[in-house]
C-alpha cells in the first residue's frame, strides 16, 4: 500500500465530522476513529511497516517499541511484529494485583524505547507515557505516530526532550477530498 492509498483509507474509515469533544478537553468538528484503522488487518499492517520504518530512520538506537493502553497496544505490536523490536505497554496506572507494575514486558534498566502512539493532539497522554517510562529507567527520545493533529503536542512532548515523528499530519486528512475524481486516462 502507497502512503497516498494509505492516506486514502484512513480518511475514508476513520474521519468523521461532527461535535466532538478531545481528550484534551478541546472542542473539534472532526476526529479520526483509531479504532476504525487498528482494527482493520491491512491497515493496521500498513501502519506497522510505516512505524517500523520511521523507527530505523529516526530512533535507531531504540531496542524495544512501547504503546501506551489502550489505543496504541495494537500498534506497537504491529510495529514489533514489522521491526522485529520487542514491545512494552504503559498502563494509565499500575495495577493493583500480581506484579502491580505500570510497564509490562520484559527490559533492562537504560534501554532506549520508542514510544508509538495513534492520534498526537496535546500530547498530554504520550507525556504521561514518557514519564512512566522514565520511571522505569528507560530512555525515551523518540515517539512516533500515525497522526499529528498540530495541536501543540509536538511541542509538550519537545520540553520533555522527546522529538514526535508523524506518519502523516492532520491537514494531510482534513484537506483531502472525500471521493476525488478519478484521473482519465
Amino acid at each position: 500500500m502507497t502512503d497516498d492509498e494509505l492516506k486514502r483509507a484512513l480518511r475514508e474509515h476513520a474521519y468523521l465530522e461532527g461535535d466532538f469533544v478531545l481528550r484534551s478537553g478541546k472542542r473539534s468538528q472532526y476526529y479520526l476513529d483509531k479504532y476504525r484503522f487498528e482494527t482493520r488487518p491491512d491497515l493496521l499492517g500498513a501502519l506497522g511497516e510505516r512505524i517500523a520504518g520511521a523507527v530505523r530512520e529516526h530512533a535507531p538506537r531504540a531496542t524495544r517499541l512501547a504503546g501506551p493502553e489502550l489505543g496504541a497496544v495494537a500498534l506497537a505490536a504491529a510495529g514489533s511484529l514489522a521491526s522485529g523490536l520487542p514491545f512494552l505497554i504503559v498502563r494509565k496506572a499500575a495495577k493493583e494485583y500480581g506484579t502491580a507494575k505500570r510497564v509490562e514486558g520484559v527490559y533492562e534498566e537504560g534501554e532506549c524505547v520508542c514510544v508509538v502512539e495513534d492520534v498526537v493532539t496535546s500530547g498530554g497522554a504520550l507525556v504521561e507515557a514518557v514519564e512512566a517510562l522514565r520511571q522505569a529507567g528507560l530512555i525515551v527520545r523518540t515517539a512516533v505516530c500515525v497522526v499529528d493533529r498540530e495541536e501543540g503536542g509536538a511541542d509538550a512532548l519537545a520540553r520533555q526532550s522527546v522529538e514526535l515523528r508523524p506518519i502523516f499530519v492532520a491537514a494531510d486528512l482534513v484537506n483531502m477530498r472525500k471521493n476525488p475524481a478519478k484521473p482519465h486516462g
